[in-house]
């Protein structure tokens, strides 16, 4: 792998640095067919709960937000209508993701977006010392302490996943 890319800070690890947040920068080799969660923590050796996914919802009251949600799980989307003062809502078109975020699909962070939406994070996140979650782009994942991370964007701690069963 080369490693001059890798080992560049993203935006995101700059605006960490500058709140003095602590995290570890970890590469995982891409796959363009599979951006999965599950190969990302494959890739990482670690367990899927620990590895968190960032998705861009729409509500029809609120506009746009983000929940980060573990791996191996589906947001459930009346749950997180309800928590982000909606009726409705859904995650938004791919196509959309970059310009609503500044990001593309596989290195989605909740760090560093255009703009800062209201983020909702998995109660799980806090069974962890410390979870995974992009650092920006494809390849990179931040190893981050969930309060620090779930304090730095303001985020709300619900729960937000359909339940496995």
């Amino acid at each position: 792998m080369s490693g001059t890319r890798k080992s560049e800070k993203t935006n995101a690890a700059r605006l960490l640095d500058k709140a003095g947040i602590k995290y570890e920068l970890v590469p995982y080799e891409v796959d363009e067919n599979d951006l999965a969660a599950s190969h990302i923590a494959g890739q990482l050796g670690e367990p899927i709960e620990q590895v968190f996914k960032t998705l861009v919802l729409s509500g029809d009251r609120t506009g746009y937000f983000v929940c980060v949600v573990p791996g191996n799980a589906e947001v459930d989307l009346k749950a997180a209508a309800k928590v982000s003062g909606n009726k409705k809502c859904d995650l938004i078109p791919m196509k959309d993701l970059l310009g609503v975020t500044g990001y593309i699909r596989g290195g989605c962070s909740p760090v560093g977006m255009k703009k800062p939406f209201p983020t909702f994070f998995h109660s799980s996140a806090l069974d962890f010392a410390f979870i995974y979650v992009s650092a920006g782009v494809r390849g990179l994942q931040f190893r981050i302490n969930p309060d620090a991370l779930i304090r730095y964007v303001r985020a709300t701690v619900a729960d937000i996943v359909k339940t496995q069963g």
